[in-house]
């Protein structure tokens, strides 16, 4: 249940995140955002099981999840950006 609860957390993280940060560097696709999303969600659940802010079984609650798809998000737009510019 812990990696099916991540994944609809992730989703709907993601969804929150590209209206946290809209721009044109950011993924326009609601495939592509919500998928940002999900990985974010997974990013946080490790990082905070490696920080020790959350348990062995235990997922990222909704605004840890939110930070690590804006996280992801920032850096999908970096990279993007600088791929236009080669």
């Amino acid at each position: 249940m812990g990696i099916i609860w991540t994944i609809i957390i992730g989703f709907v993280a993601g969804v929150i995140a590209k209206f946290i940060m809209p721009g044109s560097n950011e993924p326009a696709g609601f495939i592509l955002t919500t998928i940002l999303g999900i990985i974010g969600a997974f990013v946080a659940t490790y990082l905070g099981q490696s920080l020790g802010w959350y348990g062995p079984g235990q997922g990222a609650g909704l605004i840890g999840a939110v930070v690590g798809a804006v996280v992801v998000l920032a850096v999908w737009g970096m990279i993007s950006s600088r791929n236009r510019a080669i």
